[in-house]
């Protein structure tokens, strides 16, 4: 009988992101000002649909913030750590 050998090779990846000018806000979450990107733009950086999005939101596990001119905010560590919690489960 022959002998096999079964190799198996993990890949991790994390992409930051910098833009020339990156938007920082007061995370009530967190307690701590954090990169924070507007949630029209959410596309550029994941293929997240928006009922994923919803589902994190309504969890707490991401963070959203409100501006004065009522556009939505999403606190980029809260949306790395959902990411990271997401792909070990």
């Amino acid at each position: 009988m022959a002998k096999q050998t079964k190799i198996t090779i993990e890949t991790e990846s994390l992409v930051i992101l910098r833009g020339r000018t990156m938007n920082r806000a007061w995370c009530p979450a967190c307690a701590a000002e954090r990169e924070v990107i507007a949630i029209e733009d959410i596309g550029v950086i994941s293929n997240l649909k928006r009922a994923a999005l919803e589902e994190w939101f309504n969890s707490g596990n991401l963070h959203r913030l409100q501006t004065a001119d009522d556009s939505t905010l999403i606190c980029l560590n809260s949306l790395l750590a959902q990411v990271q919690e997401t792909k070990t489960n």
